[in-house]
């Protein structure tokens, strides 16, 4: 009985940990082959900032992950061809689109 008991307990201690998922407003990315190639998404280039701009930039690229970088943010030095890096101004505008 008393082990019925402890038992029961855990599961419920534990259920309480977790979460449900939030639904986003914004639709996820629809990401592209893997290689980047911000040539094709250089048209963005002056933009405002944008969940739908992101998206499109990694249609145009091909690229699978996407980095907003803010002025003076820290970004790794690693390369990675299936990136692309959205680099905006202090106005929240495209400012130059890379890849790595």
């Amino acid at each position: 009985m008393i082990l019925r008991l402890g038992a029961s307990a855990l599961l419920l201690s534990a259920a309480g940990c977790m979460t449900t998922p939030v639904d986003n407003e914004a639709p996820p990315p629809v990401m592209g082959e893997g290689e980047c190639d911000a040539n094709a998404a250089q048209g963005l280039v002056g933009q405002m900032a944008a969940a739908e701009l992101g998206a499109e930039a990694l249609r145009l690229s091909g690229a699978r992950t996407l980095r907003w970088i803010q002025p003076g943010q820290a970004v790794t030095m690693d390369y990675r061809t299936d990136r692309l890096n959205i680099k905006l101004d202090a106005e929240n505008r495209v400012e130059a689109i890379t890849c790595g």
